[in-house]
């Protein structure tokens, strides 16, 4: 639950383009006719194409976007061609601004509407809607901060559908603890894509999808003893924890091969760019261990999390008590929804977030590692979200029947960058 770096949902440019080249409320039908679109044979209607993305560069009055495909489009803009800019999260043109092109950036979002060039590839544009990229990124750190504040994340016990309620499991460390997430008429209900998770790949999914062991991440209002939570919008998926000694490492290919602890199986998971890697420096998995173990916070203040983790521990310690004065978001604060007085999975969570990132040159064959990795694609291999080398003392410390899951709630919060999962 994929830093939660949300990307501008779609729907604001699919309603928007309805009403691409219209004044608000006009529609086609109560245009005079001279200004009506000329009816032709469709053998010979221009291809009209609407493609969405994100621009990549300006050359005079040719724009290359690049498509939420991965496509690359050439986009023409012409003299007659209506530019128009919205705020993200619009709904429709009557606010739109008019611009220039000279008004639009590299890595602002467009949707364009307009046919085909004779050569087939460009696209001479009628119109096209903008967002500024710096509109976006404020957006995208509200919601990030939204979720934050009022959002919790563990793993589905059940689902009682008639009732309305999804129990989730804390996985605190040293006890167990669950919240009842009760849904409402307007609750929000998502769900990631089974190789994927990426938030604007999450697609709106009904309650029954949602199974006992999926990971969730709800954001709405807790009660003050933390167990009860009225979400406004939730965002799931069934994605994998794998925990063991690597037995095998493929660089060219981005492999690795896991001992699975619990199934007993060798399990290959693919890393790539979005992949989160995080290696422990010894004395946090041994802190993260004798937490487990539930040792008492007095005796473990021999062990200090700040030795070998530099000032991103210190920061996180910082963040954490911060979070526990204000009941922020997570399960360590005030709020009852972790261990009490710290110590609770919010805690892990934003000191595991602030470690330095690893690279799969830093693994060796033996390492342990605990991993969070996607459900599969069509080719049946996992993906991986988040892994964590140099957790040894986590694996001996672990219960054995799961010894992976303390990493669920974290694959869909503060997580890896990019696009990747921002609630």
């Amino acid at each position: 639950m994929v830093s939660w770096n949300r990307p501008v949902r779609k729907h604001a440019f699919l309603i928007a383009a309805i009403c691409l080249g219209l004044s608000p409320g006009t529609t086609t039908s109560s245009l005079a006719p001279e200004a009506r679109p000329r009816q032709q044979p469709s053998a010979q209607a221009p291809a009209v194409a609407r493609p969405v993305g994100t621009i990549k560069s300006i050359s005079g009055n040719t724009i290359t976007l690049t498509t939420d495909a991965g496509s690359e489009v050439t986009v023409q803009v012409q003299d007659a061609t209506k530019l128009v800019r919205i705020a993200p999260g619009q709904k429709d043109l009557k606010d739109a601004t008019p611009i220039q092109l000279a008004d639009v950036q590299p890595g602002d979002r467009i949707l364009v509407r307009g046919k085909l060039a004779d050569d087939g590839e460009s696209i001479l544009a009628a119109s096209v809607i903008a967002m500024k990229k710096a509109d976006i990124a404020e957006k995208q750190s509200r919601e990030r901060e939204e979720w934050q504040k009022h959002g919790f994340g563990g793993l589905v016990n059940s689902v009682d559908a008639a009732d309305g309620t999804i129990s989730i499991g804390l996985p605190s460390p040293g006890e167990k603890k669950s919240v009842a997430v009760h849904l409402s008429k307007d609750t929000i209900l998502r769900r990631y894509a089974s190789d994927s998770v990426k938030f604007d790949d999450a697609k709106p999914a009904p309650l029954d999808q949602i199974k006992p062991g999926d990971q969730l991440r709800a954001r709405g209002t807790r009660s003050a003893d933390g167990a009860e939570f009225t979400a406004d919008e939730i965002v799931s998926g069934t994605f994998r924890n794998i925990a063991g000694p690597i037995s095998a490492l493929d660089a060219s290919a981005g492999t690795i091969t896991v001992q699975d602890l619990v199934s007993k199986k060798s399990i290959t998971v693919k890393i790539t760019a979005e992949s989160q890697l995080r290696k422990l420096p010894p004395p946090m998995a041994q802190r993260i261990a004798a937490r487990l173990k539930g040792t008492p916070p007095e005796a473990q203040s021999s062990a200090p999390i700040a030795s070998g983790a530099g000032p991103a521990a210190n920061s996180a310690q910082t963040s954490s008590s911060a979070g526990q004065q204000t009941g922020g978001s997570g399960a360590g604060g005030s709020s009852g929804m972790g261990r009490p007085g710290g110590g609770g999975i919010a805690d892990l969570q934003q000191m595991i977030s602030r470690m330095p990132a690893a690279t799969l040159a830093d693994l060796q064959k033996g390492d342990g590692v605990m991993v969070v990795a996607t459900e599969g694609g069509a080719n049946g291999v996992s993906t991986v979200i988040t892994l964590f080398g140099g957790v040894e003392p986590i694996l001996e410390a672990s219960p054995k029947s799961s010894p992976s899951t303390i990493l669920s709630p974290w694959s869909l919060s503060s997580g890896g960058g990019g696009e990747a999962a921002t609630p």
